[in-house]
């Protein structure tokens, strides 16, 4: 196959060549090429993950019709029932900590872990985030797991080859080959605008996500994540969630975390266009110029400027938000990454500290009494923690939406809106919500902005 194959190339890349060497391979080496000594040191720590779940089953047609649910809305709540979800994963160390996707496993009641020599296991989450689609299980009473090792060289080039293991369609563990056909895919896979993907062409199918991604070295390069098709197969265009992210992943998990924690930019920017760089008198596309920064941003504080151009991050090309959080992210909290920059067409180098977002001023979750008309509405002061957790503007402030509640669902209130006014009055404490709600005589109106847009509601409780 391997003569034929490079026979088919030469035919098609050089049509004039009317004959090619075809001879019957001459000794064992070049028979027995394949990917089967990688498969052998790899598949045994790409696992199974079955997950329950609990969800809302609508008993009624009208659930979610707004007209319904406000007049019969204690007479069609949703039932309870039990979704069973299927996914793979992969165990990273001998004491038994597993990698999969938060689609996978996220909300699960219970989680059992299948290895390919048919153990069985019961696991736990130890740190799960639905923003970046990932999780770490923890198995129970393990020993004697393989496990795979995590590539650490992160100079992944375009057209390496890698095999794709998982458990596609649960018609059992299955290996597919391709290769690296892209780097630095930001929300492509899901439109979300986050991340920082590998994109592949090996097939990746439901049931593959949260599966292993390796090289020819039997390391993991990525864990299988999302495919981008029309039809729900693959169509050779698979995202991978890279090794490095996934052991800053890891990292935080063994340390106790709850919430997975990314460093704080405060900074908004955008590819180098062509307009951009005669604007800016840039000799090439590459890198990507600062646009907006908080008052309070590490970029601002190391000395940068809204027009400048970030080239790299610790020697590490970024052309985009999503590339530059990622290089941080990878670095860790804590630690200080290099900044090379281009201010006015000079180059220079500088050192930030990488610091979560600050949560100043202090901000906690603020929910409506029983006894409001709003009751159960939660709210929050936005400050830059907020602004990162929920993704909004660096120029946000006032009160935003955390979650609407049944009375604010009916009124038309989403998460993510930021109150303006209510009944003329500017909001700037939770306090004052069920102040002008409960002393308007139950109707009047809010001023939110959603989206960038002003939106009036008005209502009547």
């Amino acid at each position: 196959m391997y003569a034929i194959l490079v026979w088919v190339f030469v035919s098609l890349s050089l049509p004039l060549v009317l004959s090619a060497e075809t001879r019957v391979p001459s000794n064992s080496n070049e028979i027995s090429l394949s990917f089967a000594p990688v498969v052998k040191r790899a598949a045994p720590a790409v696992v199974n993950i079955y997950a329950k779940r609990l969800v809302n089953q609508n008993r009624s047609p009208f659930q979610n019709d707004p007209f319904f649910r406000r007049f019969f809305q204690d007479r069609i709540n949703p039932q309870k029932r039990v979704q069973n979800s299927l996914g793979s994963g992969v165990i990273l160390t001998e004491d038994g900590y597993v990698v999969s996707n938060y689609h996978v496993v996220g909300n699960a009641s219970e989680i059992r872990v299948v290895l390919n020599d048919r153990r069985q296991f019961t696991a736990s989450v130890a740190l799960a985030d639905e923003k970046n689609d990932l999780a770490i299980l923890t198995l129970e009473n393990v020993e004697n797991v393989p496990f795979l090792p995590l590539r650490e060289d992160e100079a992944i080039e375009v057209g390496e080859l890698v095999l794709a293991i998982g458990n596609p369609f649960g018609v059992g563990q299955t290996v597919t080959s391709g290769i690296i056909s892209g780097l630095a895919r930001s929300g492509t896979a899901d439109g979300s605008g986050r991340g920082y993907y590998l994109q592949t062409d090996a097939a990746i199918n439901p049931g593959n996500s949260g599966g292993a991604l390796v090289d020819i070295n039997g390391s993991l390069v990525g864990i299988n994540t999302s495919i981008l098709t029309r039809s729900g197969g693959s169509n050779g265009i698979g995202f991978a969630i890279p090794a490095a992210f996934v052991r800053e992943f890891l990292r935080q998990a063994k340390s106790g975390v709850k919430n997975f924690e990314q460093p704080w930019l405060g900074v908004f920017g955008q590819a180098i266009t062509p307009e951009l760089a005669d604007a800016l008198q840039l000799d090439g596309f590459d890198g990507m110029v600062i646009s907006a920064l908080h008052k309070k941003s590490p970029l601002r504080l190391a000395g940068l400027s809204i027009g400048d151009v970030v080239v790299s991050v610790d020697n590490y090309a970024v052309n985009g938000p999503a590339e530059m959080l990622y290089r941080l992210t990878v670095a860790g909290i804590g630690s200080q990454s290099k900044l090379t920059v281009l201010t006015a067409g000079q180059s220079r180098d500088l050192w930030i500290h990488l610091t979560s977002a600050p949560n100043d001023p202090i901000s906690k979750l603020k929910r409506l009494p029983k006894t409001s008309p709003l009751r159960d509405l939660i709210v929050r002061i936005i400050n830059p923690y907020v602004q990162q957790e929920m993704g909004l503007g660096l120029d946000k402030k006032g009160i935003v939406i955390v979650e609407p509640g049944p009375s604010g669902s009916r009124l038309g209130l989403r998460t993510g809106d930021i109150i303006e006014e209510i009944n003329g009055v500017t909001i700037v404490s939770a306090e004052q919500i069920d102040e002008l709600v409960g002393s308007s005589r139950r109707s009047g109106q809010f001023v939110i902005s959603r989206d960038g847009q002003l939106l009036i509601i008005r209502y009547r409780i």
